[in-house]
C-alpha cells in the first residue's frame, strides 16, 4: 500500500494540475463600454480566476477555440463595466417606513467611529432589485449628525459583509452646515435666512479635528473616537465633505487645506458650476446629487441638475453620479438611467458610462479593482442586451462579480411571473 505521505504529495500534485489546467472564459462579438471614455464595437473579452485575461477587438486578433473553457457569443449586446452606487444606505435600510429595518442613522453629532460596514445586510431583497440594473457596487454610507460615521464600498453580493467587503472604511463623512436656510412650504419659493450658529457651528469642528490631529500624531491612549480620525490625517480615509452652497463649499475646501486633508470629496455640489476654479486648484472630486430632480433655488433652470455632468466635464473635473434622497435606496437601480438623462443634455455617451463606473472607482479608491475593463482587473461586469442608460432597452443577461456569476433572480421578478399570465 502507499503510505500517507505518498498519497498526500500526489494529491496535491493532482490539485496543481488541476488548477493549472484552468482556462479563460471568453465573451466574443459584444460592443464593450470600457468606462475610461473608450469602447470596441467587436470585443474579445476573457476571464479567468477571477480576473479579467484579455481586452481585444475581434477583428483584429486571431482566436483559437481550444485556448478557452467556454465561447460566450454575444454579438449585438452590450457589455459594461459594474456601474458603482456611492453615497447610498442600499443595504443599511429596507423599508423607509418601517424603523427596525433603517440602520443608518445613529444618535450624537459626532460619530466617526460609526461604521456602516457592520451593518450591511447581504440578504437585503432591496440590492437584488439594484443589481438587476448592472449596479453591482455600492458605498454604504450612514446619515445623521455632524460627523455620521465611516462609509464601506460593498459587492452586492455575498454571504455576510465581511465576504462582501471591497474597501473597508473608505472615508469620514462629515455634513458641512448650512450658512443659509430656507423657509416655507415644498414647492413655494419661501425666503433665505441666514443661520446664525454657522460660525460656532465651525468652531466647534475645528475644535474636534485639532484634537484628532493631535490625537494622531502624539497619543498613546485608546479612544474609539480619534481612533477613527485617524486615517485622515495620513492619508488612508477621504473626508468626504457634505456641502451644496457654493460660500459653504469654499470654506468646507480651505477647512480641509487648514487640516491638509490628503483627499478630499465634496457630495451633493450643486453650486459646483459657480467655483470650477476654486475645485480645481484644491483638486476636489466631487459626488453629485442625483439628476433627476428639481433646482433647489428658484429662479434656476429646471434642467439644470441634467445639465451639470456636462458642463463639469467640459470643465475637467472629476465628479461621478449618486442618488442621494427619497427612496435612494431602491432608487438606486435607476442610476444607469440618471446617466441617461446626463446624455440627452450633453454629455458624451461613453464619459457619461464613466460617472458612474471608472470616475466613481478613482474617487471611492478602488480603481485598482474595478471601474474599467481592463487586463488585471476584477472581472465584475455585466452583459445587456440593450442600451444600459436607456430604461426601455437595459435588460442584463448576465453579470459577474470578481469571475462569479450573480444571480440576477429577485422578488420582484418572482412576482412578475407568478401573475403575469393571470
Amino acid at each position: 500500500m502507499m503510505n500517507k505521505k505518498y498519497l498526500h504529495l500526489l494529491f496535491t500534485a493532482l490539485i496543481t494540475i488541476t488548477v493549472n489546467a484552468q482556462k479563460p472564459i471568453l465573451f466574443m462579438g459584444a460592443t464593450a463600454h470600457l468606462g475610461n471614455g473608450e469602447k470596441i464595437e467587436n470585443a474579445a473579452i476573457s476571464m479567468l480566476n477571477g480576473k479579467i485575461e484579455l481586452v481585444a477587438d475581434a477583428s483584429i486578433i486571431r482566436i483559437d477555440p481550444s485556448a478557452f473553457d467556454t465561447i460566450y457569443r454575444v454579438h449585438g449586446k452590450h457589455l459594461y463595466p459594474a456601474f458603482i452606487v456611492p453615497n447610498t444606505t442600499l443595504g443599511i435600510t429596507e423599508i423607509d417606513a418601517v424603523r427596525a429595518s433603517n440602520d443608518y442613522d445613529e444618535t450624537g453629532a459626532i460619530n466617526p467611529n460609526v461604521r456602516s460596514l457592520i451593518a450591511y445586510n447581504t440578504d437585503s431583497k432591496i440590492a437584488k432589485t439594484v443589481r438587476s440594473n448592472g449596479v453591482l457596487i455600492a458605498q454604504v454610507t450612514p446619515r445623521g449628525g455632524t460627523i455620521s460615521g465611516q462609509s464601506s464600498v460593498m459587492h452586492l453580493d455575498g454571504w455576510n459583509w465581511e465576504d462582501a467587503a471591497l474597501r473597508t472604511d473608505d472615508g469620514i463623512h462629515l455634513n458641512w452646515p448650512s450658512s443659509f436656510y430656507q423657509s416655507g412650504w415644498w414647492a413655494e419659493p419661501g425666503t433665505t435666512k441666514e443661520n446664525k450658529e454657522y460660525n460656532e457651528s465651525i468652531t466647534m469642528l475645528k475644535h474636534f479635528f485639532k484634537k484628532a490631529n493631535a490625537y494622531a500624531k502624539y497619543s498613546n491612549l485608546m479612544d474609539l473616537q480619534m481612533e477613527s480620525m485617524k486615517g485622515l490625517f495620513n492619508g488612508n480615509k477621504t473626508l468626504y465633505i457634505h456641502a451644496n452652497n457654493a460660500n459653504d463649499m469654499l470654506d468646507a475646501i480651505s477647512f480641509s487645506n487648514d487640516f491638509s486633508i490628503t483627499k478630499t470629496v465634496i457630495i451633493g455640489a450643486e453650486d459646483a458650476l459657480k467655483i470650477v476654479d476654486a475645485i480645481k486648484e484644491n483638486d476636489i472630486s466631487l459626488i453629485l446629487n442625483r439628476v433627476h430632480r428639481l433646482p433647489s433655488k428658484v429662479g434656476s433652470p429646471v434642467d439644470e441638475p441634467f445639465t451639470q455632468a456636462a458642463k463639469l466635464q467640459d470643465a475637467g473635473i472629476l465628479f461621478c453620479l449618486s442618488y442621494e434622497g427619497e427612496m435612494e435606496a431602491m432608487g438606486a437601480r435607476n442610476l444607469p438611467f440618471s446617466a441617461g438623462t446626463a446624455v440627452a443634455h450633453g454629455l458624451d455617451y461613453e464619459k457619461a458610462i464613466s460617472s458612474i463606473t471608472l470616475n466613481t472607482a478613482q474617487i471611492l479608491g478602488i480603481d485598482h479593482y474595478c471601474g474599467s475593463i481592463e487586463k488585471g482587473k476584477d472581472a465584475t461586469f455585466f452583459i445587456s442586451s440593450g442600451d444600459a442608460l436607456d430604461m426601455r432597452t437595459n435588460n442584463v443577461e448576465k453579470a459577474y462579480i470578481q469571475g462569479i456569476a450573480v444571480d440576477l433572480n429577485n422578488h420582484q421578478k418572482e412576482l412578475f411571473n407568478k401573475y403575469k399570465n393571470r
